[in-house]
């Protein structure tokens, strides 16, 4: 099955029309299941409330909620905590991560933070020159 995670760094690309907001975007497509962890709304709202306002804010948060929102439960909070040993995680992107092992998935992401590890497709953040 065709299952990807789409991480913060990659839901800001598409919804606030980032340079790497295409090659996300083709991907959310194509996907048979998209799944996205609690973490990452938790985030994206706070930046697209800070960056865009309220009214941008909900509109995002219903397209996102068409998809499979995947809660953190006891297995992932305690996957993430080995994961974010392992690799030297943060927090919220071990959680995130431990989302995208546990629904045998693949991560898309442009954090840094990801590069190199397993299931993950990484795209580095484009700057605007």
């Amino acid at each position: 099955m065709n299952v990807h995670c789409f991480d913060t760094s990659a839901l800001v690309e598409i919804t606030h029309a980032g340079l790497n907001a295409a090659k996300f975007a083709q991907a959310l497509a194509k996907a048979e299941t998209v799944i996205i962890s609690t973490i990452s709304i938790y985030e994206i709202a706070r930046y697209t409330t800070h960056a865009a306002g309220e009214t941008a804010t909900a509109e995002i948060l219903a397209f996102l909620h068409q998809y499979r929102i995947t809660p953190v439960t006891a297995e992932i909070a305690e996957l993430a905590a080995t994961l974010a040993l392992r690799h030297k995680l943060a927090m919220a992107d071990a959680i995130i991560y431990a989302t995208t092992k546990t629904q045998n998935a693949t991560l898309w992401t442009q954090d840094n933070d990801f590069e190199g590890l397993p299931h993950v497709k990484y795209y580095p953040k484009i700057r605007p020159s």
